[in-house]
């Protein structure tokens, strides 16, 4: 972080999305709050929460680009992560009271023995979320029930582990790190839980890093304490287009009488294959005019930008 606090921008319509590396100690929403400040933009969302005691990969959207958030929700996430074994904690995480401890068995942390494991929990797995968690019950985060001290029941959910590595830490006969590229809602420390009960010993997680969400790595972020070091009339250049967000889906281009009518809702019809999403554009001058879906050759708006937002968007990559 900077020494002074960096001069605020007036507000105004910001579109695209900036890549940050979240540092430790804030909340994914009081980075939103700092990256929207930093840019004088008048609108900002996050596409994933990150605790406090995570770091690394948050894709802020601003302005047209949190109608496209979802994207990112929706899509795979990569961490790595260090396991602290032989010690389990209420929260599943170094912030919690610690529940139980046991003794490591060094033998099971071999090669072979780590490899097996991994290969265990990579797949469809069955998991109950924390109670630690931002999941709500009656409107209220299971993590307010937790802090009062009440147990609620829960229901396991689905997600897929595509790719899990682990192995020791050097010199720390306690530690394990975690590499592990999973689906949307994954809970890293449930993960950590469920690897120490099957080593024997419990484990909890001390340290979490996100390094990549869907196509974006953690190598294209930047930090606070870039941004706010670069100058505010170059932070614009940071933003990638709202259609980053949309990346790897099939493309429709209009042109401009079509492109017209589907900004008012219209639907359209053509020469396309059915698809569950589709990002639209407009032929002159090339810009996302939202998304939608194809059924039966109907182009379908889902969400739309707004001419404003087109328009502010040209400007803001014109200048």
């Amino acid at each position: 972080m900077s020494a002074t606090a960096p001069a605020r921008v007036p507000r105004r319509p910001v579109h695209g999305v900036l890549l940050l590396d979240k540092p430790l100690a804030l909340s994914a929403q009081a980075a939103v709050a700092r990256v929207k400040a930093l840019l004088g933009a008048d609108k900002a969302g996050h596409t994933g929460t990150l605790d406090p005691l995570a770091s690394g990969l948050l894709p802020v959207c601003l302005g047209a680009a949190t109608k496209f958030a979802q994207a990112q929700l929706e899509a795979d996430k990569a961490y790595e992560a260090t396991l602290r074994l032989g010690v389990r904690t209420s929260t599943g995480d170094a912030e919690g009271e610690v529940l139980a401890t046991a003794a490591v068995d060094a033998a099971l942390l071999s090669p072979s023995h780590l490899e097996a494991l991994a290969q265990r929990f990579t797949g469809t797995l069955e998991q109950l979320p924390p109670m630690y968690s931002a999941l709500k019950k009656d409107g209220k985060p299971l993590y307010e029930y937790a802090r009062a001290g009440v147990e609620v029941p829960r229901t396991p959910r689905r997600v897929t582990i595509h790719e899990l590595r682990l192995q020791p830490v050097p010199g720390d006969p306690t530690a394990l790190q975690l590499q592990v590229r999973c689906s949307k809602g994954t809970y890293v420390r449930t993960l950590a839980e469920d690897l120490g009960a099957a080593l024997g010993c419990g484990a909890h997680l001390t340290a979490l890093r996100r390094t990549a969400s869907g196509p974006f790595e953690l190598a294209q972020a930047v930090t606070l304490s870039q941004l706010e070091q670069t100058d505010p009339a170059q932070r614009l250049r940071l933003l990638r287009p709202p259609e980053a967000l949309l990346q790897g889906w099939p493309q429709v281009t209009l042109p401009p009488p079509q492109a017209a009518r589907f900004l008012t809702g219209l639907r359209r019809r053509g020469p396309w294959a059915d698809a569950e999403a589709v990002a639209v554009f407009g032929s002159r001058p090339r810009a996302l005019l939202g998304s939608a879906r194809i059924v039966g050759g109907e182009l379908i708006p889902v969400r739309l930008l707004s001419t404003a937002e087109i328009a502010q968007w040209l400007t803001q990559t014109s200048s």
